[in-house]
């Protein structure tokens, strides 16, 4: 306990001291009730404490607690900015406006259990010899007193809206800060229920320009954009690392990356031919290129950091927010056509039936032959396919004349690439993919289509359409190479009995199943809940359901009823898959999970700088939590900007009747979403009409009490759209006479679910 100083005003050093010695905050109550102050000589006091702010003595934090400029108060607000390779966590003051750098406290966790870069808690800040500690004291939700939203004015008042569809409140504003109507801010809450207003801390501009709503996520979650100065030193140094002697050298190979037309950075790349060993009769060899990430981003550098507080890239339409610097994401960890690479390569031996019969890791040269976008990468297979089949002999091992001409010099797009030079490159490729598809059969992994939302945009960043991505092929084949690479890459590393960063996906919780089974009891489907759960179960149910109307409703709860996979050191299998062994080995440049995996190899196989260190095999739980919880983060966003996006789209059309299909049924009115394009729209009942609409919780239905009129989830409506926010991403809907109120349907044709937007099954790997 600090010195109880004597009574009367006190002086400026007096105050000082008693605010750092203090153990709990110090506000002027405080201060006046430590000296003994009369009533005159609070007055005094208060004049003293200005003063000592204006002469940059002190400083006030939430709650009016005063703490010495540069210091840090006794109780505040921090965020987890980093956990280092000892499971050390560390945070910094959510704010800080002194001009020396924000201290980095260390923080004992006792009972609040693991946290996570970004997490958010009131702690109880201790200074100990020439550093800090933090004491917290209770979790709080990611802004929860940070507002973001957008300015608007009314009654001759300010107003935030925030960006929240569940925030049906506006708040006034009471310091605009500099802002005007229309501008993105973020804004802290002030006062008390019911009279909380809000303080703009940051505007961030104009949230209806062009590539403005991945912005919104980004604030909205705190995903970090900026790296590290010493990060873009750092990678700009190992940029210049030199390949090496002692790698592989497949630079003859002509191995190709396939993927989106629109990718931003190429982790994989593939080659196949069938395997001339007799011992494995019509079987195949194939080699998954990856890029060696592990190469360039070594354990504990600056690089790491940033890349394990991102935990994963971040895709949006019109930007990504990458895991690793551009010099190396977009660069020189890319694997790009016809220029030299590092990777780490998986060399495959697989079997007539696509079963894995060996595997092996090694560190190579590669240059990729052709950066082929999935959409033509199928074209070419298809108009060959009218062709005479090429012969197993083809092992497309020759390179195309380009590239014998002149290794050094890069090959040219693939835009000018002959149909004739890829195709033998490509055949084997689908021949291989076909065992590997035998294997998947027989596993008989969850089937589940969901369309994935498509958003097109100009070269200005406006919108050109919404569309249903189309699924070929060419996305299975390389979804199925990744998979066995994955597979391999776990396997190889239990072989070894080294650390591995698993892919978890848990079989479904039995409540789950109870309510999968309520569910499908409407459409007359059985589901038996005491057999053996395994995925084929799942498809069987679609296989019943068959092509129908509401055949991705099905889907869509069938996935629901899913668990959400996540990274672990412990080895609980792919149900999804079906599969015993995985782990994620395919993205290291998007994602750090995949990083880890490539440095246990490394480490395992002695393959040579930048392998696993023993602090990162002892924090393997952590880093599995953390990099889990990140995942989540960047899907909530980019799932939430890709709504932004739709109501955008769709704010074009407010007035105009639309085709929906209702998604959900609530007491208040149903949700649904706009046919082919998505955004999830409102329908409140007190908008049905007149009739009273009475709520069948049991069938989740809305039920006319005159007319026997049914709105039940899966049904499809023409509505009005009456309101498109491309802020929120929310819509609402309202009624059209002669076409909105449908006849009550069979029990059958009814889909009854819970409220939702149906998640997407990703190609490539990326999810799953």
């Amino acid at each position: 306990m600090p010195k109880r100083p004597k009574p009367g005003l006190p002086t400026r050093e007096q105050v000082l001291d008693f605010i750092t010695t203090s153990p709990r905050p110090a506000g002027k109550r405080e201060i006046a009730r430590a000296f003994g102050l009369s009533a005159q000589e609070k007055i005094g006091l208060k004049a003293l404490l200005k003063d000592m702010a204006d002469e940059g003595l002190i400083d006030s934090a939430p709650g009016r607690a005063f703490h010495k400029l540069g210091g840090l108060p006794r109780v505040t607000v921090l965020r987890i900015a980093d956990v280092d390779d000892g499971g050390n966590v560390w945070a910094v003051p959510e704010r800080w406006e002194a001009e020396t750098p924000a201290p980095r406290l260390r923080v004992r966790e006792r009972k609040h259990g693991a946290l996570a870069v970004g997490d958010r808690v009131l702690a109880r800040t201790e200074e100990a010899g020439s550093g800090w500690i933090a004491h917290p004291m209770k979790s709080l939700a990611r802004g929860e007193e940070m507002i973001l939203g957008v300015l608007h004015e009314e009654g001759g008042k300010l107003w935030l809206q925030g960006v929240e569809k569940k925030e049906r409140r506006d708040f006034p504003i009471s310091d605009a800060g500099g802002a005007q109507p229309g501008d993105l801010v973020l804004a802290e809450k002030a006062g008390r229920p019911p009279r909380i207003t809000a303080r703009v801390t940051e505007i961030l501009g104009d949230p209806f320009a062009p590539r403005s709503f991945s912005m919104i996520a980004i604030h909205k979650l705190g995903i970090p954009t900026a790296f590290a100065p010493e990060a873009i030193e750092e990678a700009h140094r190992v940029a210049g690392l030199p390949l090496g002697e002692a790698r592989e050298d497949l630079r003859h190979l002509p191995i190709v990356a396939i993927d989106p037309a629109d990718a931003r950075d190429h982790d994989d790349a593939v080659w196949a031919a069938p395997d001339d060993d007799p011992a494995n009769p019509g079987g195949w060899q194939a080699i998954v290129a990856i890029a060696d990430v592990s190469f360039y981003v070594r354990p504990g550098g600056a690089l790491d950091k940033d890349a394990r507080r991102r935990g994963n890239s971040v895709y949006f339409p019109d930007r990504v927010v990458p895991m690793l610097p551009e010099e190396l994401s977009a660069d020189i960890c890319s694997l790009k056509e016809g220029v030299d690479r590092a990777a780490l390569v998986c060399h495959l031996r697989i079997a007539e039936n696509g079963t894995l019969q060996s595997w092996r890791f090694t560190r190579a040269a590669i240059r990729v032959a052709a950066n082929i976008a999935y959409e033509d990468a199928q074209a070419i297979i298809d108009d060959a396919a009218s062709s005479p089949p090429a012969s197993r002999e083809g092992s497309g091992e020759g390179l195309s004349p380009q590239t014998e001409a002149n290794e050094d010099t890069p090959s040219p797009s693939p835009s000018r690439k002959r149909e004739g030079d890829l195709l033998p490159i490509l055949t084997p490729l689908w021949g291989c993919w076909k065992a590997l598809s035998k294997a998947r059969a027989a596993r008989a992994p969850l089937d589940l289509d969901l369309p994935e939302r498509r958003v097109m945009l100009d070269e200005k960043g406006r919108i050109l359409s919404v569309a249903p991505r189309e699924r070929l092929d060419a996305h299975m084949l390389i979804e199925d190479y990744m998979i066995a690479a994955n597979v391999a890459a776990a396997k190889a590393l239990e072989a070894k009995k080294a650390p591995v960063m698993y892919r978890v996906h848990e079989p479904p919780s039995r409540e789950k199943l109870v309510a999968l089974k309520d569910y499908l009891k409407t459409f007359g489907v059985e589901f038996a809940l005491g057999q053996v759960i395994r995925p084929a179960t799942f498809n069987h149910i679609l296989d019943k359901v068959g092509e129908v109307d509401f055949r991705p409703q099905i889907m869509e709860q069938v996935l629901r009823t899913q668990t959400q996979a996540y990274y672990t050191p412990e080895n609980h299998g792919h149900f999804g898959l079906a599969l015993g062994s995985y782990a994620h080995f395919t993205s290291p440049i998007r994602r750090y999970a995949d990083l880890i995996v490539h440095r246990a190899l490394v480490d395992a196989y002695k393959l040579g700088p930048g392998g696993l260190t023993e602090g990162e095999a002892a924090a393997m739980e952590k880093i599995g939590q953390s990099i889990s919880m990140l995942e989540r983060r960047a899907m909530e966003a980019e799932r939430d900007t890709i709504d932004r996006y739709v109501a955008a789209f769709l704010a074009t059309r407010i007035g105009e009747i639309v085709d929906v299909r209702i998604t959900g049924v609530a007491s208040f009115g149903f949700f649904a979403t706009v046919e082919g394009i998505g955004g999830d729209g409102l329908m409140p009942v007190r908008d049905l009409g007149r009739e009273y609409f009475r709520y069948d919780e049991a069938g989740r239905r809305l039920v006319g009490e005159d007319s026997g009129t049914e709105y039940a989830s899966g049904m499809r409506l023409r509505l009005r759209l009456a309101e498109s926010n491309p802020v929120s991403g929310a819509l609402r809907f309202e009624m059209v006479a002669g076409e909105s109120r449908p006849a009550p349907e069979p029990r059958r044709d009814r889909v009854i679910k819970r409220r939702g937007r149906p998640a997407n099954i990703r190609h490539q790997g990326k999810r799953r």
